[in-house]
C-alpha cells in the first residue's frame, strides 16, 4: 500500500516536470523585473496625447503583470516612447454624399525603446507598436476624434506590452 502511494506521488510530480511558474519572457529581458515609464514624448499636433499614451502603456503593464512599475532610480529598465503619428481615414461615407464621412478610423503609432536603467546606452528592446479604433462622426468631429483616441492608444499599449512580456 505504501509503495503504491509513493509511486502515485512520484508520477504526479513527474507529469509537470517541464512546467515552470511565471511568464515566458524573451531571453534578453529575463533579468528585468521592474520597469520605469517616464512621460512619453509627443511627435504629433494632438494636445496632451503623450499623457494618454503613457497612461495606456502603464495600464497595460499593470494588467499584464509580467513586470512591476517602479521609479527611475529603483527600476531594472526604463521604457521611453514617442507618439509618432495619428492618422485618420474614412471608413464609411454617406450614401448620398461620398465626401461626407459617417464612420472614421484612427491609427496611432508609438515608437519605443527599453533601456537598461544602470547603463542607458544599452538597449534591451525597441520597436514600433500600432493601435487603431473606429468611431462615428458626430456633429462635433473634434470631440468624436478626441473620444476615440484613448481606445486606439490602449490597443497600441497592449501591443507594446505583449512584445515585452511574450516577445511578439
Amino acid at each position: 500500500m505504501r509503495f503504491a502511494l509513493l509511486l502515485l506521488i512520484t508520477l504526479s510530480m513527474v507529469s509537470c516536470a517541464g512546467y515552470k511558474l511565471g511568464g515566458a519572457k524573451p531571453p534578453s529581458l529575463a533579468g528585468v523585473k521592474t520597469i520605469a515609464v517616464p512621460m512619453f514624448s509627443n511627435g504629433t499636433q494632438e494636445p496632451r496625447a503623450e499623457a494618454l499614451a503613457t497612461t495606456a502603456v502603464t495600464d497595460a503593464l499593470v494588467l499584464d503583470g509580467t513586470y512591476r512599475l517602479a521609479d527611475r532610480y529603483s527600476a531594472d529598465a526604463v521604457l521611453e516612447g514617442t507618439l509618432g503619428s495619428i492618422r485618420y481615414s474614412t471608413l464609411r461615407s454617406s450614401r448620398l454624399d461620398s465626401l461626407l464621412a459617417e464612420e472614421l478610423t484612427n491609427e496611432v503609432s508609438i515608437s519605443w525603446t527599453l533601456r537598461d536603467a544602470r547603463d542607458p546606452t544599452k538597449i534591451l528592446a525597441s520597436g514600433n507598436s500600432n493601435g487603431h479604433s473606429s468611431f462615428f462622426a458626430d456633429s462635433n468631429l473634434q470631440t468624436a476624434r478626441r473620444n476615440a483616441l484613448p481606445d486606439a492608444l490602449g490597443r497600441a499599449g497592449r501591443n507594446l506590452v505583449s512584445r515585452l512580456s511574450v516577445g511578439f
